[in-house]
């Protein structure tokens, strides 16, 4: 049986613009970005597995919002952060990091208004306390 959970991967990039599915053409600012997603469906943490692998061989045609960032020659996932839960806790996660954002990107399924932000510096403590405030333990990886 896979683990579930809720994740959060980060990526560096230089600034540039992207089409991004439904959304369109996204310019994103130069720094670094933090996705919110969740792993509580049939596939787990897999989908994390899956994300990890697409950043490094960008070969596969882009599914998710997230897809079109991980198999960009501009896009470095630089770590994924994962706690394992059964609760639905992505949106108050995302709530938790909130700001600069890309209006509806990775949040087709609920009510928020982005899945997706935008910070100057690396935000790895930030995403690490926001699993802590939600009482979860974390596990860190370096992918880059």
């Amino acid at each position: 049986m896979n683990e579930k959970g809720i994740y959060c991967l980060v990526f560096r990039n230089p600034g540039t613009t992207l089409g991004i599915g439904s959304l369109g053409d996204v310019e994103f600012s130069p720094g670094w970005h933090i996705y919110v997603g969740s792993a509580l469906g049939q596939a787990g943490f897999s989908r994390v597995r899956r994300h990890v692998s697409l950043s490094v061989e960008k070969n596969k045609k882009p599914r998710w919002h997230v897809d079109y960032l991980l198999t960009s020659a501009y896009f470095e996932l630089e770590s994924v952060f994962c706690g394992k839960t059964a609760e639905r806790l992505e949106c108050i996660l995302a709530g938790l990091l909130g700001g600069e954002n890309v209006p509806g990107f990775g949040c087709s399924d609920c009510r928020c208004g982005s899945h997706f932000f935008h910070r100057d510096d690396n935000p790895e403590d930030e995403v690490r306390s926001a699993f802590e405030a939600l009482n979860l333990p974390v596990h860190m990886k370096k992918i880059k």
